[in-house]
């Protein structure tokens, strides 16, 4: 197979010139451009092209989507001296440049072949302040187009957006004539946001966000083995005919919707095998829900958080729960993302916490015409009764991800799961046990306390060192070797405390208490002065500086600094009787 790269430079004109603030889906992925690999963050696509398509058509398309909508047209100059860009900017005309790669003749898997393309040219960096949002190549055989491979800025696009162009792009190959845009373009929306309304929204956003990250569980795999902040793995892929069956069939016989039961299954299943009784997840959502949003060619998405409490008896009833929880998410899924993360920072530093977006649930399947679409198979294959195959390897900040790329004809799922809490049989185990779930709900209720008999998944053994404070399980010495280390080596010694006729004695005393309530089990450290006695504040500080990958340790409610540590052959209770020199919650940020 041989290839031969043109680039073709194509001028347009005709837009309107425009300016002005940018949308919040924009800020939150402008941010997240900024601070992340290329490779997380941009986007890509696949389009087939028709069959008789000539090469300077397929162009001419190009060039009408990119005069049909500004965000094609947008950039976002930075401020003086360099820092986070606040606007937008829309050309009136300009140029942009796409490569031909013309073959003698195209792979046997030619359509993976232009994937590989798509997914290769997300791993360099768009320049916000100049460059065109698309990089695209047409590929063809002997002259006729086969794919349109291409990466996207996620600061103008979203899965949802490249579903528009590529249906509109289709349309226009085909000679049809598109209606005048009436979504919302991004600087429509950026006015409205501006409005009293959209600013009460916003802050109705935050207060959901900061109530869970408040008291929820720090992170959902706060277990041995949970190091580090970014994972590289191989996605494994699940496609199965049983899967889907048993879906239609749970939803049929409880009348929930396909996608709220598998979201239900998916999150019984992540929380019985981490261990927790509330499942704590980021749903990314297109939030185009409205329909002067569904069709705008804009980046809508921004995450939901769902907090599904867990501690009802079956799944039935969870699903019950799980319908108000995901729209309470949903509507809370439109904010200022700035914002967000200076409220993350307070209240995690408040709570002594880590707010670890560990687990991501990402279902794609409900878009109309989604990018799972392309890789759907035809109506005449079927699809097999459950396979599980590998994917490429990717670098993820999480520890747990799933895309849900189809649910009929087949369940069509990738799951990016960290190799170190679960190697590659337990990630495959993990969703034949989704699949397995769905196949036992789709003939009676199941109660959530067979949930390891059913699936086949086993929660996660922690040992007698681990407890659950203030929502989130601790290990109680992993907090002093931090703390200790934070210190220079001070000697310290982390109890965890439980309220006079609360819990068993041992802290578990389960998922709910927050730490402004007071009512929980908490945890006390102990710390020997040394020569040069810390501060409550400064041992605070220096401790929280090092939670981030460290989702097994919580900073002690209250810090106690004593004169001298016990003696070795002392018990853990000598602690308490060393002469007290001063103590505090060392949450007092003037310091």
């Amino acid at each position: 197979m041989s290839r031969r790269p043109t680039t073709v430079t194509v001028p347009y004109a005709g837009g309107e010139a425009r300016r002005g603030p940018v949308t919040r889906g924009q800020a939150n992925m402008i941010r997240c451009i900024l601070r992340d690999e290329p490779v997380q963050i941009n986007i890509h696509d696949v389009w087939p092209v028709p069959a008789g398509t000539r090469t300077d058509a397929a162009i001419d398309a190009l060039r009408a989507l990119v005069i049909r909508h500004e965000a094609l047209r947008t950039t976002f100059p930075g401020p003086p001296g360099g820092g986070v860009p606040h606007e937008q900017v829309v050309a009136p005309e300009g140029e942009f440049t796409l490569t031909l790669l013309d073959h003698d003749e195209l792979p046997p898997d030619a359509a993976g072949y232009a994937e590989s393309l798509a997914r290769a040219a997300r791993t360099d960096r768009f320049h916000l302040d100049r460059d065109f949002p698309l990089r695209v190549s047409l590929v063809s055989a002997a002259g006729a187009p086969a794919y349109v491979a291409l990466a996207a800025s996620h600061a103008v696009t979203d899965v949802g957006a490249l579903a528009v162009l590529r249906e509109e792009w289709l349309a226009l190959l085909a000679g049809a004539h598109l209606p005048d845009v009436t979504a919302l373009t991004p600087l429509d929306l950026a006015a409205e946001e501006a409005t009293p309304a959209g600013v009460r929204k916003s802050r109705a956003a935050l207060a959901h966000w900061e109530r869970i990250i408040r008291s929820g569980p720090q992170a959902m795999f706060a277990e041995p083995g949970a190091e580090g902040t970014d994972v590289k793995t191989p996605s494994v892929v699940l496609r199965s005919r049983r899967g889907a069956r048993a879906l239609a069939r749970v939803a049929e016989r409880t009348g929930g919707l396909p996608a709220t039961v598998l979201l239900t299954a998916w999150c019984a299943l992540v929380a019985h095998r981490a261990g927790q009784t509330a499942c704590v997840t980021a749903v990314p959502t297109s939030n185009r829900y409205e329909p002067r949003l569904a069709r705008s060619v804009n980046t809508l998405s921004q995450d939901a958080l769902l907090c599904l409490d867990l501690r009802v008896p079956s799944f039935d009833t969870l699903l019950g729960k799980a319908w108000g929880a995901a729209l309470n998410a949903y509507r809370h899924s439109r904010f200022d993302a700035v914002a967000l993360w200076e409220i993350i920072g307070r209240t995690t530093f408040e709570r002594g916490s880590a707010f670890a977006r560990d687990v991501v649930f990402n279902d794609v399947s409900t878009l109309p015409a989604s990018l799972a679409a392309a890789s759907a198979p035809p109506v005449d294959e079927p699809g097999p009764d459950l396979e599980l195959s590998r994917g490429p390897d990717q670098v993820l900040p999480t520890r747990l991800l799933t895309f849900v790329h189809q649910a009929d004809p087949l369940l069509h799922l990738s799951l990016w799961a960290d190799p170190a809490l679960f190697p590659r049989a337990e990630a495959d185990a993990f969703l034949t046990g989704l699949v397995r779930l769905l196949e036992a709900a789709a003939d009676a209720d199941v109660p959530l306390a067979r949930l390891t008999e059913v699936t086949g998944v086993h929660p996660v053994e922690r040992g007698p060192d681990w407890s659950v404070v203030d929502g989130s399980w601790v290990s109680p010495p992993a907090v002093a070797d931090a703390l200790s280390r934070a210190l220079g080596g001070l000697p310290v010694h982390v109890a965890v405390d439980v309220p006079s006729g609360k819990g068993d004695g041992t802290g578990r005393t389960g998922y709910g208490a927050s730490s402004e309530e007071g009512d929980g089990p908490g945890l006390t450290a102990y710390i020997a002065a040394g020569d040069s006695p810390p501060t409550p504040e400064h041992a605070h500080a220096a401790l929280m500086k090092t939670l981030p990958g460290r989702p097994g340790v919580l900073a002690p409610r209250r810090y106690v600094i004593v004169q001298d540590p016990p003696a070795d052959t002392e018990p853990s209770s000598a602690w308490l009787r060393r002469r007290t020199l001063m103590e505090g919650t060392g949450r007092d940020r003037q310091m």
